[in-house]
């Protein structure tokens, strides 16, 4: 059996995996595990609606738990580059400057981390793929959505 494709992560969205792994084990089953033994005590499981939920969510936090095992099994960390020639990649914060004079500040992370609420893009999509490889000074041009975009980096740094 080959190995899975490794998935990449910046140090903070490795220590929020590893976070989450830890709650659901060592927190969340023992919630799951009181709210069970909870419903055993109230008698007949064969009509019990509690115990059905309580089996429920215990299957669902342990495929969670296997998920995020393999995530981690998989991962690589970045690491940070430092200095004024920075060159953006996976961990990388970029300060763009759009035809507007408009100032946005996106995060590369790995796919598994995105979130574009936050600013946080993968280093797979569109603007993220043209986004790797920039230093401060380069012009990017994507198209996002139906509509061509150019910014120009004014910044790139490691947080």
């Amino acid at each position: 059996m080959a190995d899975r494709d490794p998935i990449y992560l910046t140090p903070k969205g490795h220590a929020k995996i590893q976070e989450e792994l830890r709650y659901l084990k060592e927190e969340k089953r023992q919630e799951i595990s009181d709210y069970m033994g909870a419903a055993i005590a109230d008698g007949d499981l064969r009509e019990s609606a509690a115990y059905d939920e309580a089996r429920m969510l215990q299957s669902e936090n342990e495929m969670r738990i296997a998920d995020l095992e393999e995530l981690l099994h998989r991962a690589v960390v970045v690491d940070a580059e430092e200095g004024a020639d920075a060159t953006a990649r996976l961990g990388a914060s970029l300060a763009l400057v759009d035809g507007d004079g408009d100032e946005v500040v996106f995060h590369l992370v790995g796919t598994h981390e995105a979130d574009v609420l936050e600013g946080k893009i993968s280093d797979e999509s569109p603007l993220g793929r043209s986004l790797v490889g920039r230093k401060a000074g380069d012009t990017v041009e994507v198209t996002l959505g139906s509509a061509d975009v150019t910014y120009t980096v004014k910044e790139v740094r490691f947080e």
